[in-house]
């Protein structure tokens, strides 16, 4: 059995280490240790790569569907002598994902496949929902296209958003036609108890079997709620010669992250 100074020693030995952990190990860890965020460049917390996955909004890559063209690539119309206007239906299969000014190239080839020219951009890709990319009055001197190619010249930085759109809705669509040109009216209303600004409208016209033949795209300063309605136009200095029987129409606005 240990003596009374043994006991008295060992007692003196566990206040200087408890000592030691209060004034200096605990003052020195809060100095020096800093919480996991999804900016320090490490993978830590519950994220699954580095600043991405988990609590972060920043998605990883493996954790994203890519985006592609609904038309294999892209298409043109005609609008003047020299002049087209091309474009590209782009899905986003990411129910949570979405992407801000993504980089892209459209090309246009002739008949033996030598390139025309090129125009790029940049599209937002809002969460589960299409986007149209579009090129208005592209410049292809005297030659004629035949083929239009679409690419992402650079990988989306995907991150979480959801889905804000669901209070607008087209009401009404108004195409018309007579020999010199053609016109669509878009009337959207916003059903929500809030105020939409910037809304990007892109509009496509199909024909009996489904084929594109035109498109264009327009921006709607705000919308106002509670049954607020606003009109997209669009005009074409072309007409299709009755070939029109539906429009699709694709409405988008800028992301927001999802912060956790």
């Amino acid at each position: 059995m240990a003596s009374w100074s043994s006991r008295r020693k060992l007692g003196y030995a566990l206040i200087v280490i408890i000592a030691l952990v209060i004034f200096i190990i605990v003052p020195a860890f809060l100095l020096f240790y800093k919480a996991p965020t999804c900016f320090d460049g490490k993978m830590n917390g519950n994220e699954t790569g580095y600043d991405c996955g988990g609590s972060c909004a920043r998605l990883c890559q493996d954790s994203f569907k890519p985006a592609y063209s609904k038309w294999g690539g892209a298409k043109f119309e005609k609008l003047a002598s020299g002049l087209y206007n091309v474009a590209a239906y782009i899905v986003n299969p990411n129910i949570e994902g979405a992407a801000i000014g993504v980089p892209y190239k459209i090309s246009l080839y002739d008949d033996r496949g030598i390139l025309i020219t090129e125009r790029e951009g940049r599209v937002t890709l809002y969460p589960h929902r299409d986007s149209l990319v579009f090129q208005t009055a592209v410049d292809v001197d005297k030659r004629i296209p035949a083929k239009a190619t679409f690419e992402f010249t650079s990988a989306p930085n995907w991150f979480k958003s959801l889905d804000y759109l669901g209070g607008l809705a087209v009401v009404d669509k108004k195409y018309q036609e007579d020999d010199m040109s053609s016109s669509l009216e878009v009337t959207i209303e916003n059903r929500s108890l809030l105020q939409y600004n910037d809304v990007q409208v892109s509009v496509v016209l199909y024909d009996i079997d489904g084929n594109a033949i035109g498109f264009s795209q327009t921006l709607i300063d705000s919308i106002a709620p509670k049954n607020g309605r606003e009109i997209a136009p669009y005009t074409w200095p072309t007409s299709r010669n009755g070939r029109v029987t539906s429009q699709d129409v694709i409405m988008s606005i800028v992301p927001n992250p999802v912060r956790n």
